[in-house]
Order: structure tokens, then C-alpha cells, then sequence
């Protein structure tokens, strides 16, 4: 028997296309309130996930995502933002799309539907029982992606899961899974839209706890964020200026020369004692 997909039930609402603009927004709106209780409800399980991913990256280990479709480059964009948010490297969080890169813009063909190919590409990365995996999907039965969890799982690694319906295939496979349950789809099966988000939310929890544990906020700051832009230079003095009652001129000069608002902060206090 089928494995039944909350992801791909019929919508509860139906002629969307005799809908006028408010309706459809007001309509779209009230199923989006559903998401942060899903989310709510799975609290413990991402908790669980958490606490694994933490005991292996305290000791040098990495966290890999692989996905397909809108959950693979949903975690090439939480891998992306890991480095210029907490100055971390690019090889400690990483996020494979099946496809590769240029699946990010346009959709390949079958790609998701290789069982091997997952695993090819994270060895191409050279993972190791030392490092953490976490498989996307929103229905939990991507091909690609249980055939990357299961061979990881077989050489020793740690494995998780997100996905949006209960006791699926790839939930099934995995040591830490996460399920999101958002139910049916505004528009059926467009699993970008309520499910994307649950899995967005849950990626932010993810990285985010993660490398609060790991230092890399200090306060409610980023203080080893990259200092890319000039809105993120003017951020970076002014949480100098907090940190350290200077006024602006030092502030900047202070980061200039330390091109690090952690190191700005540290030396200065240092140096005040």
C-alpha cells in the first residue's frame, strides 16, 4: 500500500482562479498561521537534532544538507548565509542540491530520482562519521535523498531529517527526524508554499542554535559576522560603540584596523584594563 501524503491531499479550497485578489491573499494568509504551530509541535524533535549536530561540531565536525527542488536550495541558502553571518568557513555548513548548481535556477531533469548520486556528491566532499547530514524533502520520499541518508547512516554518520508528513519513508531512515506536518497545500502539491516555509523556519532554528553554542554571538550580536557592505560596516560600529562606550570616530577606527568587531572589542578591553 501507497504511503498516504498530507503534502499531496486535495486543497481545502477550491476555483482559486474565481477568487479575486483579497480573497486569494486573505485565504493564503490564514493557512501560512498554521506553520509556526507546526513548527511548535515538532520543538523537541528539532531539540533532539540539535543537541546531536552541537556534540559533533564543538569537535570539528561539519553539517551537510542535500535536497531537491525547493527543500535542496532552501539549504544551500542556509548553508550560504552560515559564513558571512558568523564568519564562519564555507566547508563547515554545506547545502548539495540534487542536480548541482545549476538546479539552484532551472529545474534537471530526473535528478532526484537517482538513489546514488546523493551519496557520490557528499563524497566528493569527503564526509565523515565525524560530520552531521540532514536530508530535505517535503514529502519525505525523494529518492535522492533517502539513497544519501541511508548510505550515510550505513558508513557511521548521523543523520536527520525535515519533512512535512508524518512517518515517511525518509523519517523511516534517519537516527533524528523532523516532521512538520502544515497539511494540504493553498494551491495542491505546491509544496513551496506552507511546507517551504515549516522547512525555512526549521533551517533557521537549526543553524542559528547551533552556532550560538558554538560562540559565535556574543549578547544578542554577531560579532564575527564578514564586514561585506557598508550597512554592515556602520552595524559593526555601532555594536563597538555599545560594547565599549567609545564614540564613533574610535569605533571605526577600532574596527578598521582589526577588520573584526570580536577582535575590536576584545583588544580594546583588554588594552583598558
Amino acid at each position: 500500500m501507497k504511503h498516504k501524503l498530507t503534502t499531496e491531499q486535495a486543497s481545502d479550497y477550491n476555483d482559486l482562479e474565481k477568487m479575486d485578489t483579497l480573497e486569494l491573499l486573505s485565504n493564503m494568509n490564514t493557512e501560512d498561521k498554521s506553520v509556526p504551530l507546526a513548527i511548535e509541535k515538532a520543538i523537541p524533535q528539532i531539540e533532539k537534532l540539535i543537541e546531536a549536530l552541537y556534540s559533533k561540531m564543538k569537535d570539528g565536525g561539519r553539517l551537510f544538507y542535500i535536497g531537491a527542488g525547493t527543500s535542496g536550495r532552501l539549504g544551500v541558502l542556509d548553508a550560504s548565509e552560515c559564513p558571512p553571518t558568523y564568519g564562519v568557513p564555507d566547508t563547515l555548513v554545506v547545502g548539495i542540491i540534487a542536480g548541482g548548481d545549476t538546479a539552484l535556477r532551472k529545474a534537471v531533469e530526473n535528478a532526484e530520482d537517482n538513489t546514488e548520486l546523493a551519496w557520490e556528491d557528499l563524497k566528493k566532499h569527503n564526509i565523515t562519521k565525524n560530520d552531521v547530514l540532514i536530508g530535505i524533502a517535503a514529502s519525505g520520499t525523494t529518492p535522492y535523498v533517502i539513497g544519501g541518508v541511508k548510505e550515510a547512516r550505513k558508513q557511521g554518520i548521523i543523520t536527520g531529517c525535515i519533512t512535512c508528513n508524518k512517518n515517511s519513508p525518509l523519517s523511516l531512515v534517519v537516527d533524528h527526524p523532523i516532521e512538520l506536518v502544515v497539511g494540504p497545500e493553498f494551491v495542491t502539491g505546491s509544496t513551496r508554499m506552507k511546507a517551504g516555509t515549516a522547512q525555512k523556519l526549521a533551517l533557521n532554528m537549526i543553524s542559528t542554535t547551533v552556532m550560538i553554542k558554538l560562540g559565535r554571538v556574543r549578547g544578542n550580536k554577531m560579532v564575527d559576522m564578514q564586514l561585506s557592505n557598508k550597512k554592515l560596516v556602520t552595524r559593526g560600529v555601532q555594536m563597538i560603540m555599545n560594547e565599549t562606550h567609545v564614540d564613533e570616530a574610535m569605533a571605526e577606527k577600532l574596527l578598521m584596523e582589526h577588520k573584526s568587531i570580536r577582535k575590536a572589542i576584545d583588544t580594546y578591553n583588554s588594552n583598558k584594563k
